[in-house]
């Protein structure tokens, strides 16, 4: 099956190419433009993680069958109805039943039987007592003293009391954590349909670039987006496929490009995206034959951010600045990385938080500044929260957006957006 076009008109592209669009608009687009990948079957076993393109329908009850929450006795109510301390009941013992074990031999009344957790009720029981709630009878352990009355259904755990069979489990985009591989293995689903996995390349493009372990010559620096971009795709379930440095030539950009097209889902460029005479990555991009959608976002840092289709696939063109990457990464790459294995919402995750501190942006543009929020809640900024400085993302472990020319004050209720491993 040939891949799916770009589904933007060439005119709507120009209309666009230049305008800055606010973060909700350029969500907005990525959105329309990208279509999730196909769906592929997977073991439960490598489900964690994934979205799910499938309703989930419980396939039985759960638990399957009535039984015992705590070691005890099985017991009829009735026959305990006038147990008291002062005036116990004993109880014939007949027998046994094991976790794993069952009986269709219904219970006689005027009898109990010894159970375990987990083990299967047998038929006219109605009750459960607790083995610290009775006493062995003197004589041996044939008779049981009840101290007690117990009502109906006490420490019994009904069938279909937790999950019903047939019930809506799961629907389609929900996200597979422990919580839900838990109730899929008890309920024995194998395998489950999820979002392909995309492999998405990731470029730097720099003339100074170098790799990390390299001897640096005089201007030139360790490349270190795409060690980051890495562990930011990977947290989201893609499949990073990293690429050399491209240096800062038309042709070298062009070439790398087309390589990363040609292997990948989503081809994730760092640099080379604003308007100096060695930003190649738009025009590279374009003589290719790939259509832009928008360029610029009103957000700092990261305002500079090519977004474009080519032959079904797309380019997310980041910043060159490490945090301008980071941040730009976070807030559009990652949630286009997600909608593509079947997520519907796009959305950052994020959490409340109060501001221990103030936070001022003197800028024309929304700033995302890194904070640290404590375990308490307590916020506040993690550092210098220029373009360049790594030194803020070392105890960073939020976002928090200041609207252009705001100073949020110290007690401020703030949203901390946040990424998979912070």
């Amino acid at each position: 099956m040939p891949p799916p076009q770009n589904r933007l008109p060439p005119a709507v592209l120009v209309r666009y190419t230049w305008a800055v669009l606010e973060l909700a608009q350029a969500r907005i687009r990525v959105r329309s433009a990208l279509i999730p990948l196909p769906a592929e079957p997977v073991p439960l076993s490598q489900a964690a993680g994934r979205f799910l393109r499938q309703e989930v329908l419980a396939p039985m009850d759960l638990p399957g069958f009535d039984n015992s929450a705590v070691d005890g006795y099985a017991v009829r109510a009735v026959d305990l109805a006038e147990a008291t301390p002062a005036t116990p009941v004993e109880l014939p013992c007949v027998g046994a039943i094991a976790a794993g074990e069952s009986s269709s031999t219904p219970l006689a009344p005027g009898h109990c039987l010894r159970v375990f957790t987990g083990s299967a009720v047998p038929p006219g029981t109605d009750a459960v007592v607790m083995q610290e709630d009775t006493a062995i009878a003197q004589g041996g352990a044939a008779r049981i003293v009840f101290r007690g009355r117990v009502r109906p259904a006490t420490n019994i755990r009904c069938r279909g009391r937790d999950i019903q069979r047939g019930q809506v489990l799961l629907a389609p985009g929900q996200r597979l954590g422990a919580g839900q591989i838990a109730a899929l293995a008890a309920l024995g689903i194998a395998r489950v349909e999820v979002g392909r996995q995309p492999v998405v390349g990731l470029l730097a493009t720099g003339s100074e670039l170098r790799a990390v372990g390299q001897t640096l010559g005089p201007g030139q620096v360790y490349e270190s987006n795409r060690a980051a971009l890495t562990v930011l795709c990977a947290e989201v379930g893609a499949k990073p496929r990293l690429y050399p440095p491209v240096p800062d030539t038309a042709a070298d950009t062009m070439q790398a490009l087309s390589h990363a097209f040609d292997e990948c889902d989503l081809v994730v460029s760092s640099g080379g995206v604003s308007v100096g005479d060695k930003d190649h990555v738009r025009d590279a991009f374009t003589a290719l034959g790939g259509r832009l959608d928008f360029w610029q976002v009103n957000v700092r840092p990261g305002k500079p951010f090519v977004f474009g289709g080519w032959r079904g696939k797309w380019l997310m063109g980041l910043p060159g600045n490490p945090v301008s990457a980071f941040v730009t990464c976070v807030l559009l790459v990652q949630p286009a990385l997600q909608h593509l294995q079947g997520d519907p919402t796009m959305e950052v995750p994020g959490r409340l938080g109060h501001l221990a501190e103030a936070l001022t942006n003197d800028d024309e543009r929304p700033h995302f500044m890194r904070v640290q929020c404590a375990p308490t809640a307590a916020v506040r900024s993690s550092g210098l929260q220029a373009s360049h400085a790594l030194s803020s993302l070392l105890a960073a472990n939020g976002l928090v957006e200041v609207p252009a020319r705001t100073t949020l004050p110290v007690g401020a209720l703030v949203q901390v957006l946040g990424w998979r491993g912070a």
